[in-house]
């Protein structure tokens, strides 16, 4: 089989890709998706993410290496393996970031890829997926939520994406007339209408075949059967800042002293690819509420029948968004001239602990509600190392989560940000408790013991094939070292921007195969 172009991952960005390729470049297009079709109606269904996120048939669901800066426990780290990527089973929040994020973008040697650059991609992308709010979904909670940030200075900001992101408002998400909007939905369907995207699901990608330094086809497995693909054009890997640097590295290409330790051949030495790995850390408070939240609509069976009913008549109701219904930024202290935390509001409380079902573990069975924040732009690095030349075979993962002291201090002024927050009448009127961590943990060692046992990384992980100076890619993405390959996809990203990184992991997409097209 041989095509123009060649495209690992139906992702977030790889359908894009394919999309572009196909509708404008007119070029013929393989696209080779590990997982199975987003056909069922859980990838429609905007809260059928709970569902998707332990289940092993749509979800590669990682776990790291032990994370020192989390007391020793290893991280979750659940990846989409299905048509649409992580775009299908992820929280629908979407954000663009901040300008002064992609600032830091073009100063990392990254010419092109300033705020101005890459807002025509947002716009463009945005144009298609017609990103909705979580306001017409809201639980009445978020109400009190958003009067607490009022109360405390915060202004309301409903629009995060226009380049100001502080204060507190609803979310924008990728749901429109009560359906998740993915990009597998949104880019891939009309590009296998032009009839020159093939797609095969079920096609883990074992190497990227080189003639000397040229990326000339992609290794396949698909039931059991190892396949060969070639190409006239480029590979392009948008397998994720997972996959796609262990793609690259079982290829030869990335530090020589794991592709050594491998006994895989070496056909570029890059020592970038699987450095830099970025992810948010997330802390969350939870309380019992005297009002009724949403653990009272999920939880006893006759309210889910309810809620399925009316989502099926009128694909409104608490089926039909996300549980993360208002959020906000804010900075963690006076210094700061930009801010540095994110919020996140859920009229809902939950044990993280995987359940022993593939669905999410269920709400608690009283009223409660829960408060989480997020450190925008941490500056603890990690990595990605394949374990085994197997493709097969887990990757191991180091998050490295709040090994510097700048990332704990910013959680624990975070944590009480959130002291303050529902100390306000608005929230303190509707909150009966707070159980975890519960009041008795006060003091700062106290708080940061806290952190270090209940902290969990909010699944945005990026960076592991950086783009820019002594990157793993150069700033047309284009992989160091060697010819006709290259990436697409989060992993590119210099640095972790200032929010949920769907948006940006689409615009690279957008803006990446522009660069081919041009």
């Amino acid at each position: 089989m041989e095509f123009d172009y060649i495209v690992v991952g139906a992702g977030s960005a790889g359908c894009i890709v394919a999309n572009r390729l196909a509708l404008e470049g007119k070029a013929s297009v393989l696209l080779l998706e590990a997982g199975p079709s987003d056909r069922d109606f859980l990838f429609t269904l905007p809260l059928g993410y709970g569902a998707t996120f332990y289940d092993p048939r749509y979800n590669w669901m990682y776990w790291s290496e032990p994370v020192a800066g989390l007391g020793g426990r290893s991280a979750y780290v659940p990846r989409g393996k299905v048509l649409g990527g992580s775009s299908s089973i992820n929280a629908m929040v979407y954000m663009r970031g901040a300008p002064e994020d992609f600032a830091d973008w073009v100063t990392a040697g990254n010419p092109g890829w300033g705020w101005n650059d890459v807002v025509p991609a947002y716009e463009a992308i945005e144009a298609q997926l017609n990103i909705g709010s979580t306001e017409s979904v809201a639980h009445p909670l978020c109400r009190r939520y958003l009067d607490a940030g009022l109360a405390l200075g915060l202004p309301l900001n409903h629009q995060p994406n226009n380049g100001l992101q502080m204060g507190v408002g609803y979310h924008p998400v990728t749901t429109h007339d009560g359906r998740r909007r993915s990009a597998s939905a949104v880019f891939l369907r009309p590009a296998l209408a032009s009839r020159r995207v093939r797609v095969e699901t079920g096609a883990l990608a074992s190497r990227i075949l080189f003639e000397g330094r040229k990326a000339v086809g992609v290794a396949y497995v698909k039931g059991g059967e190892m396949r060969k693909a070639t190409t006239r054009r480029e590979v392009i890997v948008s397998a994720g800042a997972i996959n796609s640097p262990q793609l690259l590295q079982l290829s030869g290409v990335g530090p020589v002293g794991l592709l050594t330790r491998l006994g895989v051949p070496v056909v570029a030495a890059n020592e970038a690819v699987g450095r830099n790995l970025q992810d948010h850390a997330c802390y969350d408070h939870y309380y019992k509420a005297r009002v009724p939240t949403t653990n009272q609509e999920l939880g006893p069976l006759p309210r889910r029948a309810l809620a399925v009913a009316r989502y099926m008549l009128f694909r409104t109701g608490t089926l039909s968004g996300s549980l993360n219904h208002a959020g906000g930024f804010i900075c963690s202290n006076e210094s700061r001239t930009r801010p540095n935390l994110q919020l996140y509001f859920c009229a809902s409380s939950y044990d993280r602990a995987p359940p022993k079902t593939r669905q999410m573990t269920a709400p608690d069975p009283f009223p409660g509600l829960s408060i989480s924040v997020s450190s925008c732009r941490p500056t603890s690095i990690g990595w990605v190392e394949a374990k085994t030349p197997s493709v097969e075979d887990a990757p191991a993962i180091q998050p490295n989560l709040l090994a510097t002291d700048h990332d704990m201090q910013e959680m624990l002024e975070g944590a009480k940000f959130l002291r303050k927050l529902t100390a306000t009448p608005p929230l303190s009127t509707a909150i009966a408790e707070e159980f975890k961590p519960g009041l008795q943990v006060a003091t700062d060692a106290e708080l940061i013991a806290d952190i270090r046992a209940r902290t969990a990384t909010i699944f945005h992980p990026c960076g592991t094939l950086r783009m820019g100076e002594g990157g793993a890619v150069d700033s047309e993405l284009r992989v160091r070292g060697v010819e006709a390959l290259r990436v697409i996809d989060a992993s590119v990203f210099p640095n972790i921007i200032a929010g949920n990184i769907n948006g940006p992991a689409m615009m690279v997409g957008w803006k990446g195969t522009g660069l081919l097209l041009r």
